[in-house]
């Protein structure tokens, strides 16, 4: 028999903690729509992302490494969808609402530019006068306008929660949005994709930069920090043959620390006496997060790899090349709008050129800017 919307809604308010986001009490969209027959809010959420063409063009979007050096590098996409698969874990494991966790692992990273946090930089200088540029306003700014997909409304026109998800996603810089609160804290299911994205990049950096010869697996195992890091000993790893051992150290490491992040979530719950989602939200500090003991082991693990694998030479060298090549595309198209395409070029007479040219080279993918570069 056909579950409806309403059978997987009950499901919901059976099965879930009492502090899950459920889909029957979401705050609803931007722009009032009827609810579908078959899937909930949520659900729905999720599949739009996944149909975008911001979520196809992370296939082409560096992660740490391009996609052209080697086919086996993680790209933007498949860096998110680790992310998702982690989040969704994370989520049945404390029963959360999955498919809440799901769309805004899956909305992440929407807004990221080509090569990586390279692109992002140079434009974030780039837009200094104009508040500089940040990939979670930038992936709030795809789901609510850029992406053009129905003929009523802009946008996806996604639910509050996977919304606020994106705009309070952990980085560097806080980003303010007039419709949402500075203060409470989002959902447990968006605290969570935080911590699954720390995860995930820590330790597919280490895959991919063991596999690119950047970095030796020995200096990484002889870390102090390794094994709190790890759900196995160095030595246990060193037994392990040839290229096994990268593999059965990436899979330790994702599971000691989202275990870690299980168990230290699940006693802070209980001595917060978190019992709502009002709960959730009055909370004054992380409800998600690591132990003391494995948070300063993460850091550790996070100086190694910038140390060793992001300031490598090899890799600023490919940073340099890149910032130069989107500086100079922004620079051309701000002296010739007329060369954006249609849809951009329309929205010069309402916003400033600077952000419309902001928003056609933020979604480029890598290979697209190198062809435009050439092209201009």
């Amino acid at each position: 028999m056909i579950q409806s919307r309403a059978d997987l809604e009950q499901r919901e308010r059976n099965s879930l903690a009492p502090f899950a986001a459920l889909s029957s009490l979401s705050r609803g969209r931007k722009w009032p729509q009827k609810e579908h027959t078959l899937r909930p809010a949520f659900q729905r959420d999720r599949d739009r992302i996944i149909h975008s063409a911001a979520f196809r063009r992370m296939e082409y979007k560096t992660q740490v490494f391009g996609s052209y050096d080697k086919d086996h590098f993680r790209t933007r996409l498949t860096h998110t969808i680790e992310v998702a698969q982690i989040s969704r874990t994370f989520a049945r494991s404390l029963r959360l609402n999955e498919d809440l966790a799901a769309a805004v692992a899956l909305a992440h990273d929407l807004g990221h530019t080509p090569f990586g946090h390279a692109g992002e930089d140079v434009l974030d200088e780039l837009l200094k006068e104009f508040g500089g540029f940040n990939h979670n306003r930038q992936s709030l700014r795809i789901v609510d306008l850029l992406e053009e997909r129905y003929p009523h409304h802009p946008g996806l026109n996604l639910t509050y929660e996977v919304r606020e998800g994106i705009v309070k996603h952990e980085t560097k810089v806080k980003i303010k949005h007039p419709d949402f609160e500075d203060g409470p804290l989002p959902t447990l299911e968006a605290s969570l994709v935080d911590v699954a994205d720390e995860i995930a990049y820590n330790a597919h950096d280490v895959d991919d930069g063991v596999s690119s010869e950047l970095l030796e697996l020995a200096d990484l195992v002889n870390c102090d920090f390794f094994d709190q890091v790890c759900a196995i000993s160095s030595e246990d790893i060193q037994r392990i043959p040839g290229e096994l051992r990268r593999h059965a150290t990436i899979r330790a490491m994702i599971d000691s620390m989202a275990t870690d992040v299980l168990e230290e979530t699940c006693r802070r719950l209980t001595e917060a006496g978190v019992e709502s989602l009002d709960d959730v939200r009055a909370c004054d500090h992380k409800l998600v997060a690591y132990s003391e003991s494995m948070s300063e082991s993460v850091k550790a693990l996070k100086r190694f790899l910038m140390e060793n694998l992001y300031r490598h030479p090899r890799l600023e060298a490919q940073t340099r090349v890149a910032q130069e090549m989107l500086a100079q595309i922004f620079e051309k198209l701000l002296e010739d709008p007329g060369k954006l395409p249609e849809r951009f070029s329309a929205r010069l007479s309402g916003e400033e050129p600077e952000l419309v040219v902001a928003d056609y080279v933020a979604g480029m993918t890598d290979r697209f800017a190198v062809r435009m570069a050439s092209a201009l």
